[in-house]
């Protein structure tokens, strides 16, 4: 009776132990805010360059086995289409590094029933960045994107010039706390555009050259 009890203990704990760690990898940070810029104001390297500081910020927290991509939109340059950024994240559910789900799907995620804001959009080290109010002010984060995820079709350019510039130009930027000003204050992902592209005039802005990264599987 004694080896039936004890063999029964085991095996629920074996289960337990393995629920766990499904549980863990289904919940595992997908989603997170660069805890720093290139230092080099907007000019990231393009897309190439700012997924590859997506990668390397999230391997150093300790992630593995995902793809990761920058929150970024590129508008049309000669025979290079436009980009979106929605269409280059994958389709969800994305969670933060604590585990919480800020988004669903992309519905959900450009809608007002997403849950990203100052207390769940964290950094790969699952740390709360600066925002409005807070000293520094660190709340536009680059995106380039207008409220939907995509390019902004007019005739300015809105990221830098595809986020290789750090002198004249805008980058269009995202509040992470969804409060402040601009068109749309309380827009995770396209709240105004910035003073330049410089990491000068991006501070001065209220941001630090931060963006988003998603795990796009």
């Amino acid at each position: 009776m004694k080896k039936t009890a004890l063999l029964s203990s085991a095996l629920l704990l074996v289960a337990a132990a393995t629920l766990t760690t499904i549980n863990s990898q289904e919940n595992a940070m997908s989603f997170f805010i660069t805890s720093k810029g290139s230092g080099d104001g907007a000019n990231l390297g393009g897309l190439a360059g700012a997924d590859a500081h997506c990668v390397a910020l999230a391997q150093a927290a300790g992630s593995s086995g995902k793809a990761w991509h920058a929150y970024l939109s590129v508008q049309a340059d000669g025979n290079k289409p436009a980009v979106n950024a929605r269409d280059r994240i994958g389709f969800g559910p994305w969670y933060n590094a604590k585990g919480v789900m800020v988004a669903e799907n992309l519905n959900q995620l450009h809608s007002e029933f997403m849950r990203l804001g100052k207390q769940n959009s964290l950094t790969e080290n699952g740390t709360v960045v600066n925002g409005r109010g807070d000293t520094a002010n660190e709340h536009d984060i680059l995106t380039g994107s207008s409220l939907d995820g995509r390019t902004i079709d007019d005739s300015s350019n809105h990221t830098c010039n595809n986020w290789t510039s750090n002198g004249e130009g805008s980058a269009h930027v995202g509040h992470f706390d969804r409060t402040g000003g601009g068109d749309n204050p309380t827009s995770w992902n396209s709240a105004h555009g910035s003073r330049g592209c410089s990491q000068e005039n991006l501070v001065a802005t209220g941001g630090a050259g931060y963006f988003y990264c998603f795990a796009i599987d």
